[in-house]
């Protein structure tokens, strides 16, 4: 069995297909970007993106993305390799404060603004109800989503 985790083939044993994605990222391939909050699925903390869609690592196995695209936040980044303006969005709003749920955050609202790259306020809260944040407070998150909204409204789905 294949993962392409990053855009990098791995090749998955048996026994590492029965593995929760989270602790394969975490134990076998180092990354460890996305982190182990509640363990059931409803803080945020380990959330991945297969395929451009928002998973629970913690709640999805190797084998249930096989043979899909996954994205940590240890992959998410510009063209250039840089930050991705996003991200750059969550640094100049002070959406980061201790950093444990913002590798989480981040790939949330990629997937959302892809989807919805002229979002309101309240449509941004709603997406991120999912990633529980214990420092910020959520309105420099949500300050931080808005802006860089802008982005993906100028910029071609495949160029993000």
């Amino acid at each position: 069995m294949k993962l392409t985790v990053n855009g990098k083939v791995h090749q998955v044993t048996e026994e590492q297909s029965r593995m929760k994605l989270l602790r394969y990222l975490r134990e076998v391939l180092n990354l460890t970007g996305a982190k182990k909050g509640c363990g059931i699925g409803i803080c945020g903390t380990c959330s991945v993106l297969v395929d451009n869609e928002v998973k629970a690592g913690c709640q999805t196995t190797v084998a249930e993305v096989a043979y899909k695209e996954i994205v940590t936040i240890e992959g998410f980044h510009a063209k250039d390799g840089g930050l991705h303006p996003l991200q750059q969005a969550f640094i100049d709003h002070g959406a980061i404060q201790c950093g444990f749920c913002t590798p989480g955050m981040v790939l949330t609202a990629h997937a959302f603004l892809l989807k919805h790259p002229n979002p309101t306020r309240e449509k941004i809260r709603s997406a991120i109800t999912g990633n529980l944040c214990r420092c910020t407070g959520y309105q420099q998150i949500i300050d931080a989503i808005e802006a860089a909204a802008v982005y993906y409204q100028n910029v071609p789905i495949s160029e993000q």
